[in-house]
C-alpha cells in the first residue's frame, strides 16, 4: 500500500482560509504528503490554514511532528493554523502529548472562532 492509499488530502480554498481535509492515517509513511501540501505556494495566500482531522483515523509521533512543523511554517508566513477534532485515538494522542494545548481547535473547518 502506497502513501497515497494511506492518507488522502482534499484541499479546498475559501475566501479567508484553506482547508486540508485529512482522511486515513498520518504516520511515517504518509507524513510527507501533508508536508508537501502545506508547502504548496497556493496555500500561502490565505490568512488561515485549517487541518480538518475529522476523518483522520490514526496519527503517530511522525504525524505529530509534521503538524507542529506545519504550525511553524504557517507562523513564519504570517498565517494561523487551526485544527478540527479528530477520532478518539487522534484526540487522545494530542491530549496526552500536550500538543492540544498548543493548537487552535475549531469545531468545523468553516468556523474560525475558538
Amino acid at each position: 500500500m502506497g502513501a497515497r492509499d494511506h492518507l488522502q488530502i482534499e484541499v479546498s480554498q475559501e475566501e479567508d482560509r484553506v482547508v486540508l481535509a485529512l482522511d486515513g492515517e498520518l504516520d511515517m509513511a504518509s507524513a510527507h504528503l501533508l508536508e508537501r501540501a502545506v508547502d504548496d505556494p497556493e496555500i500561502a495566500t490565505k490568512p488561515t490554514v485549517v487541518l480538518d482531522l475529522q476523518h483522520l483515523e490514526f496519527i503517530d509521533s511522525t504525524g505529530l511532528r509534521i503538524i507542529l512543523s506545519a504550525r511553524k511554517r504557517c507562523s513564519e508566513r504570517g498565517q494561523e493554523l487551526a485544527v478540527t477534532r479528530g477520532s478518539q485515538q487522534v484526540e487522545r494522542l494530542l491530549s496526552v502529548t500536550g500538543m492540544a494545548a498548543h493548537l487552535r481547535t475549531v469545531t468545523a473547518p468553516g468556523e474560525l472562532t475558538a
